[in-house]
């Protein structure tokens, strides 16, 4: 085979053109992939029931288009789920990808655990992933568009951590529902990988690094010595909406610091 032009390879990874729609972008994880995936050239719909002023602001001083989509994702439904990629298409034009990373944890002794606790983890972590993906990928096949889907899974989903068994329970069945919607989709031009980050500076993981007794085994753990950080993501979401990741399907892909492999 003969050698491709470096700038082939380098084409492949720009978003130039695409739109992406990133849930949970007020802050942390979805912040940053947000911000990446506007460096990457793509416009952006910023999701979230928190204020996205900053997130906006750093998506246009970037270059790109914006648009801000004030939902709480709890009470989900399929026709909410069209709706809001209705509303991205309206406002931006068209949406290529969607990133879905909202998500929240309760934690709490799996003998005693809230009933509200439970459910309300599984609708924003689970459900809302699931009905925004159908809605995404319902039109993309209606149009005979690609397009590329990447959820948000977790170090729980390959492992049944403590005290947090709704957020386990998600994560686990986001890693189900990536390799089941690829199993579907691949074949139809949508692409459905997940990234497993590990152990983040995040707002989810503020009380378990304020617990010493916790912490510090799991640091010590950590074969890069140091907790993750949101922008630690950022080239692998690139990566897996862009046209270099085009026979990946069905991936879970680790951003641990070498955690799984410790």
């Amino acid at each position: 085979m003969g050698e491709r032009p470096q700038s082939s390879i380098l084409d492949a990874f720009s978003l130039k053109g695409r739109v992406a729609l990133v849930t949970g972008a007020a802050r942390g994880i979805g912040q940053a992939a947000a911000c990446a995936l506007a460096e990457a050239g793509a416009d952006i719909a910023l999701l979230d029931r928190l204020d996205l002023s900053e997130s906006d602001a750093l998506v246009q001083a970037r270059g790109r288009r914006s648009a801000a989509l004030s939902r709480d994702l709890t009470d989900l439904t399929p026709a909410a789920a069209e709706a809001i990629v209705a509303d991205v298409v309206t406002a931006l034009g068209r949406v290529d990808i969607l990133v879905n990373n909202a998500g929240i944890i309760r934690r709490g002794a799996a003998a005693t655990y809230a009933e509200t606790d439970w459910h309300e983890t599984i609708a924003i972590n689970l459900s809302a992933t699931f009905f925004l993906s159908q809605a995404f990928a319902r039109l993309l096949l209606a149009r005979g568009q690609p397009g590329k889907i990447i959820n948000v899974a977790s170090m729980l989903s390959f492992q049944g951590g403590t005290t947090v068994p709704a957020y386990a329970a998600a994560k686990s069945g986001i890693a189900g529902i990536t390799r089941a919607l690829a199993n579907e989709w691949a074949g139809q031009g949508i692409n459905v990988n997940a990234i497993a980050p590990g152990y983040m500076a995040t707002e989810l993981t503020s009380a378990l690094r304020a617990n010493p007794e916790r912490a510090e085994p799991m640091l010590a753990r950590i074969p890069a010595g140091r907790w993750g950080d949101a922008s630690d993501v950022q080239g692998a979401v690139v990566f897996l909406s862009s046209d270099a990741a085009a026979y990946i399907h069905g991936a879970i892909l680790p951003i641990d610091g070498g955690w799984l492999a410790s």
